[in-house]
């Protein structure tokens, strides 16, 4: 099964549901990158309050809007770090999880210091949280595989490439796709989607890091690895989501 994505910045729970139930995540770097998506930033939410702010990596386009996600560049990384953790801290430092996610938090920081894209960082800050739920997927990035232009064609081409049967689709891309192209292609489509209740509140919105951070990643970990063993076949052609369970 396979999910390809965007890297993002500390992702939504619902991104990393979908990442999570996959066994391999193709990480999408050869397309356009959008200040107004989640590529460079996160809503960050406060532990006991409805209250959120962002969570941005200032980034240079050296191509303008034509730049490659996989070219974007870092403005100041140093400032970036700093700003991350601090508002990391303000936001989470109180939760009883704290320490162990700054824990793990640390291999992302030290990466500031090396690397200056964009996505090296929304990466690592993704791996970090699949590793916290104990993902043991593969990891691809798209720049390395042969594929088409087309939104459909790319897709069944980045699929075939490593040999995925099953496309696991979110509920933005079921309004572009064409599913024949990849019951053609022998690949089947599943399409994801998560409710919005319980741990799954705000998922949608939300980094994952405040489910993680507010619920813990053993209570979120059960909740997202029970839901992805509950896989059923969908037809490409049906409009039924794969929902997880609440």
């Amino acid at each position: 099964m396979c999910a390809i994505h965007q890297p993002n910045l500390f992702p939504r729970l619902s991104t990393l549901a979908k990442l999570f139930a996959a066994d391999v995540w193709i990480v999408l770097d050869d397309v356009q990158f959008a200040r107004r998506d989640y590529q460079h930033r996160a809503r960050i939410g406060a532990l006991h309050e409805d209250t959120t702010r962002w969570l941005s990596l200032p980034t240079h386009l050296p191509n303008g809007r034509a730049t490659l996600i996989r070219d974007a560049r870092l403005t100041d990384p140093a400032r970036s770090r700093r700003q991350l953790e601090d508002i990391l801290r303000d936001q989470y430092r109180t939760s009883p999880f704290w320490p162990l996610f700054t824990e793990q938090l640390g291999p992302v920081l030290d990466l500031f210091r090396i690397a200056d894209r964009t996505a090296e960082i929304t990466k690592a800050s993704t791996l970090l949280l699949l590793g916290a739920l104990g993902w043991s997927g593969r990891v691809v990035r798209s720049s390395d595989l042969a594929a088409g232009t087309g939104r459909t064609e790319r897709l069944v081409d980045l699929c075939r490439a490593i040999g995925a049967g099953t496309y696991l689709c979110g509920t933005g891309g079921t309004q572009y796709i064409e599913p024949d192209r990849f019951a053609d292609a022998g690949i089947s489509v599943r399409r994801f989607c998560v409710p919005g209740t319980g741990v799954w509140r705000g998922a949608r919105s939300l980094s994952a890091v405040h489910a993680l951070l507010l619920h813990g990643p053993g209570l979120v970990g059960v909740t997202v690895f029970d839901s992805a063993t509950q896989v059923s076949e969908v037809q490409p052609s049906s409009s039924t989501c794969w929902r997880r369970a609440p």
